[in-house]
C-alpha cells in the first residue's frame, strides 16, 4: 500500500511538471501548471461522482467502477469489504432465521420485549398461549396484551428468581407459568410454559386430601370417642386389654392431628381464608402461643425468651398466623432437650418484618433444609415417633407465608440448634390507633 502511493504520487509530481514543461515552452509556465492542477482536479472529481454513485446502490452491479491509480485501489478495497460485509450478513441472518425456525418449534411461547416492555418477537406458540397477533401486536406494550395486574407487578419487579402462575388471557383453561429473564440493555426474555396439566393434577390432589380428610373425620371421632370412654373405665377391664387400648387411644389422637393439619392445609391452598384485611396484634399472639408453650414444655423446664421491638399491627389472617406461628414455637419445644433455651423475636427494618425463633435444640443436617417445607418429609422419620408429629407443620407454616406475601428462612447445623426465620413484607405492617378515653 505504501508502494502505491509513492507511486501514484510520483506519477502526480510528473504529470504536474510535464504541463508546467509545456507552458514553460510556450513561454507561460505558471499556466501550464494551473493547467495541469485543473485537469488532476477535473479528473478527481469524475471519480469522486463515480464513488458516490455506487456507494449509493452498490448492488446495482456486481463490480466496482474502472479506474486506475489511487482511485483504483480505492474502488476495489471499498468492493472486497463491501464483499466481506455481505457475507458475514448472510450468515448472520442465516443463524437468525435457525434461531427462529427452532425457537418456533418449541412448545413453550417466547417472547422478546425491550425494557419499557414493547414486544420485538415472539414465536408462533406465543400466538397460540397468549393470543398475539403479528399483524396488530408488533410494538405494543405486553402490558396491554396481558392485563393480569400480577403479570405486570410481576414484570415491573425485577425480582425472577420464581415463576409466575396466571391463567392465558386468550384462553381462560389455560394455565401458563411465566419466567422472565433480562439480557441485552435491560430487555426482557419471557418463556411461557403451558402447565395446565400439572395445575390439574394439583388440584385434583388437593381435593382428594381435602375430601378425604374431611370424609374420615366422622368415623375416626365416633372410634375416638369409645376409645375415650374405654380408657376411662380401664379398670373394668380387664389387664390385658389396657394396654392395647391405651396404644389405640393414642394413635387415634394422632390420626385426629393429621386430619386436622390436612384439612388446615388444604384451606390454606385453596384460599379459603377469609380476613385477609384484617389486623392482627402479632405482640399479643406471640405472647399466648409462648404461654402455651411453657405449658408444653412441662418438667422439661425450657427458657423461653421473648422480644418484641415493634408494636405496629399486621394485617391477615391471625388464624393462618396463629397456625404458623404455632407450629414453629412448638416445634422448638419438642426438638430442644430438657433445660435447654428458647429464643422468640418479632422485629423490623427496612426491609419487613421478622418472626425469629431460635433454639438450643439437636438441629438438622443443612442438606434437608431445602425440603423440609414438603409435605411428610422427615429429616429423621424416628424422631416423629417421639414428638408426635404430623409431617405438615412446616408445610403449613410455607403456605401461610405465600398467603401473607412472605417467605420462610432456615437455618440449622446438626447439634448446634436451628433458626426459623418468617418474613413479612413491609407494606403489611400498620400503626396502632391510639385509644381513646370517652369521658
Amino acid at each position: 500500500m505504501q508502494h502505491n502511493w509513492s507511486r501514484y504520487l510520483r506519477l502526480i509530481i510528473a504529470g504536474l511538471a510535464g504541463t508546467t514543461l509545456v507552458g514553460w515552452y510556450f513561454g507561460y509556465p505558471l499556466y501550464g501548471l494551473l493547467a495541469g492542477l485543473m485537469a488532476y482536479l477535473w479528473w478527481t472529481l469524475g471519480q469522486a461522482r463515480h464513488l458516490y454513485q455506487w456507494l449509493a446502490n452498490p448492488s446495482a452491479t456486481g463490480e466496482p467502477p474502472k479506474s486506475i491509480g489511487l482511485w483504483g485501489d480505492i474502488f476495489d478495497n471499498l468492493h472486497k469489504l463491501h464483499q466481506g460485509h455481505l457475507l458475514t450478513q448472510d450468515r448472520l441472518r442465516a443463524r437468525i432465521n435457525r434461531v427462529q425456525e427452532s425457537t418456533n418449534a418449541m412448545r413453550d411461547g417466547v417472547i422478546m420485549t425491550d425494557a419499557r416492555g414493547a414486544m420485538e418477537w415472539w414465536n408462533g406458540s406465543a400466538e397460540y398461549l397468549l393470543g398475539f397477533r403479528r399483524s396488530t401486536d408488533q410494538g405494543q406494550y405486553i402490558h396491554n396484551l396481558i392485563r393480569t395486574p400480577a403479570f405486570k407487578a410481576y414484570f415491573d419487579a425485577r425480582d425472577y428468581r420464581e415463576p409466575l402462575e396466571i391463567h392465558s388471557p386468550a384462553r381462560p383453561h389455560i394455565h401458563l407459568q411465566i419466567q422472565i429473564s433480562l439480557f441485552g440493555d435491560d430487555d426482557r426474555l419471557i418463556v411461557a410454559k403451558d402447565v395446565t396439566r400439572l395445575y390439574q393434577l394439583e388440584q385434583m390432589r388437593r381435593d382428594f386430601v381435602g375430601n378425604v380428610s374431611h370424609e374420615m373425620r366422622t368415623p375416626l371421632t365416633v372410634i375416638s370417642g369409645y376409645l375415650e370412654t374405654l380408657v376411662d373405665h380401664g379398670d373394668e377391664l380387664p389387664p390385658k386389654w389396657r394396654r392395647a387400648i391405651n396404644t389405640m387411644a393414642a394413635q387415634s389422637s394422632r390420626m385426629e392431628a393429621l386430619i386436622t393439619d390436612l384439612i388446615l392445609l388444604s384451606k390454606i391452598e385453596t384460599g379459603e381464608h377469609t380476613g385477609d384485611d384484617a389486623l392482627t396484634d402479632v405482640e399479643h399472639l406471640i405472647n399466648q402461643i409462648c404461654h402455651d408453650a411453657r405449658a408444653l414444655s412441662g418438667d422439661r423446664n425450657h427458657k423461653i425468651l421473648v422480644e418484641v421491638t415493634d408494636h405496629r399491627l399486621l394485617r391477615g389472617d391471625e388464624s393462618q398466623l396463629r397456625s404458623a406461628f404455632s407450629n414453629l414455637i412448638f416445634n422448638a419445644v419438642k426438638y430442644t432437650p430438657a433445660n435447654g433455651s428458647i429464643e422468640v423475636s418479632w422485629s423490623t427494618n427496612r426491609d419487613g418484618a421478622h418472626l425469629r425463633v431460635k433454639d438450643t435444640g439437636i438441629g438438622i443436617d443443612p442438606v434437608h433444609i431445602p425440603r423440609l417445607t414438603e409435605r411428610f418429609y422427615r429429616a429423621d422419620p424416628s424422631r416423629h415417633k417421639d414428638t408426635g408429629g404430623t409431617g405438615l407443620g412446616l408445610a403449613i407454616v410455607k403456605h401461610v407465608l405465600i398467603n401473607h406475601d412472605g417467605n420462610l428462612e432456615i437455618r440449622s447445623k446438626v447439634g448446634e440448634g436451628s433458626e426459623f426465620i418468617c418474613h413479612f413484607p413491609r407494606e403489611r405492617l400498620v400503626e396502632r390507633v391510639p385509644e381513646t378515653n370517652d369521658s
